[in-house]
């Protein structure tokens, strides 16, 4: 899920890059950041999340023959963690649409739907 603002690290797991780059397109593209709260020494930062880092994000994603899901985040990840990645990539519309389906369907409809469920 993008938030409002976001750690370095996070940002690498939406976009397949990784954290020291995310750290040059900061200082490179002048992103606002904050001091992350409860990490001394002020090195930690959050990202602000804005309209211009949004896009700019989007349009930077790797692209390759797999999945637009990264890596790291495919491999020994929770599902959650998968699953928000997902979410990500979607469209508004697109994430309005599936939890319509969600709620209308229910876990055991979807389920059903996937074909992992049978129907009693």
């Amino acid at each position: 899920m993008i938030k409002e603002r976001m750690t370095p690290e996070e940002l690498s797991l939406l976009t397949g890059y990784s954290r020291q780059t995310i750290n040059k397109w900061v200082r490179k593209e002048g992103w606002v950041t904050s001091p992350k709260p409860g990490v001394q020494g002020g090195k930690a930062r959050l990202v602000h999340v804005n309209e211009k880092v949004r896009e700019f994000i989007h349009s930077a994603r790797k692209v390759s023959d797999a999945p637009d899901i990264p890596e790291s985040t495919c491999h020994g990840s929770s599902l959650h963690t998968l699953l928000q990645t997902l979410a990500n990539e979607m469209t508004p519309d697109e994430q309005k649409q599936l939890a319509s389906l969600i709620v209308r369907e229910g876990i055991t409809g979807l389920l059903q739907r996937l074909g992992i469920r049978d129907q009693n």
